[in-house]
C-alpha cells in the first residue's frame, strides 16, 4: 500500500488516496477521485491543471488527462479537451467504455457530452488569475512560468496499481497543442508485474524521452524507483548537456510499495506508504 504524487500541492490529493486505500478501494478509483478534486478547483489551476488552468494563445482552456492501470491494456486519455472541469474522469470513461484509448478536441468533448458530462462555457474554465495572466500576455506578450502537472500513482490493498495524470497545458499554447502528460510511455506508465512512473515538466521536450517507460523498464530489470528515476534523468542529461537540460521531474513506485523521484529542478513531492502515520513532503534539491 502507497501513493506518491508532483508537487507540494499533491499532499491533499495524496491524503484523499491514503484514506480510500485504507478503506479498500480501488488504486483506480483513489487515483480519479484525487485528480478530480484537483482539476474541479479552480484555485489549483494555478498549477496549470484542469478547472482554474491557464488557457491557450486563443483564451480558451484545453486540458489533456491520461489514466493507466497495471493491467494490460487498461489505458485512457482525452487531449485538447474543452469545456470539463474534470478531465481525469472523461479519460476513466475512455477506458472504460471506449474501443479506442485517446480522444482528443472536438471527438474528446462529444465523447464526453455522450457519456453525460456538461459541456461548460469557457468563463467558468477561468480563474480571476489565469484570466489576468491572460490579458498581460495579450497586453504585453509576456508569458506566465509554470511546470507543474499533478500526477499521481497508487498502490492498492489488493495489490493493483494505477497512474493517472492531468493538466491544462502549457500557458498560452498554441490550439490544439498536446504534451507528454496523455501520452502512455511518456507521461505515465503502468506494469503490473514492476510498477509506475509519472513525469512532469516541459511536456513538449519530455515527449521525445519516453522516460515513464524507461523507467518502468529499469524497475522490471531489478532497479529501485529512486535509482531508475536517476538513471532515466541522468541519461537524458547525458544526451542534451547537463546546463542544457530542460524541466522534468520524475517519480515511481513498484510493486513492493518502494518509491522515488528525481527532477532538473527543485521538486517537493509528497508520499505515503504502509506503516506511516500520515502523508509527507520531500524536496528533491536542484
Amino acid at each position: 500500500m502507497a501513493a506518491i504524487g508532483t508537487w507540494s500541492f499533491s499532499q491533499s490529493a495524496v491524503e484523499n488516496m491514503r484514506r480510500m486505500i485504507l478503506s479498500g478501494q480501488s488504486a483506480t478509483d483513489c487515483v480519479e477521485k484525487a485528480i478530480t478534486d484537483i482539476e474541479d478547483d479552480a484555485e489549483t489551476g494555478r498549477y496549470i491543471v484542469g478547472r482554474g488552468g491557464f488557457p491557450n494563445s486563443r483564451g480558451i482552456v484545453e486540458c489533456d488527462a491520461a489514466i493507466m492501470e497495471g493491467v494490460p491494456g487498461r489505458f485512457g486519455a482525452v487531449a485538447a479537451l474543452r469545456g470539463v472541469g474534470q478531465p481525469c474522469c472523461v479519460a476513466r470513461r475512455v477506458m472504460d467504455r471506449s474501443p479506442h484509448s485517446l480522444l482528443v478536441g472536438e471527438g474528446a468533448e462529444a465523447f464526453a457530452r455522450d457519456q453525460g458530462f456538461t459541456i461548460e462555457q469557457n468563463d467558468k474554465m477561468l480563474s480571476k488569475h489565469t484570466l489576468n495572466a491572460y490579458q498581460e500576455f495579450l497586453d504585453k506578450g509576456k508569458y506566465a512560468s509554470g511546470h507543474d502537472t499533478i500526477g499521481l500513482i497508487a498502490l492498492d490493498l489488493t495489490g493493483n496499481i494505477t497512474v493517472g495524470v492531468s493538466t491544462s497545458g502549457a500557458p498560452f499554447k498554441a490550439p490544439g497543442r498536446v504534451g507528454d502528460s496523455p501520452l502512455p510511455g511518456c507521461g505515465l506508465y503502468a506494469d503490473h508485474t514492476v510498477g509506475a512512473a509519472a513525469a512532469t515538466g516541459d511536456g513538449d521536450k519530455i515527449m521525445c524521452y519516453c522516460p515513464s517507460f524507461h523507467i518502468v523498464q529499469l524497475m522490471k530489470q531489478g532497479s529501485s524507483p529512486k535509482d531508475a528515476c536517476c538513471c532515466v534523468l541522468t541519461d537524458i542529461q547525458k544526451k542534451i548537456g547537463k546546463d542544457e537540460c530542460f524541466e522534468i521531474g520524475l517519480i515511481a513506485l513498484n510493486m513492493k510499495g518502494e518509491m522515488g523521484a528525481a527532477s532538473s529542478v527543485e521538486f517537493p513531492y509528497t508520499c505515503w506508504e504502509k506503516g506511516m502515520d500520515s502523508v509527507e513532503k520531500h524536496v528533491i534539491l536542484k
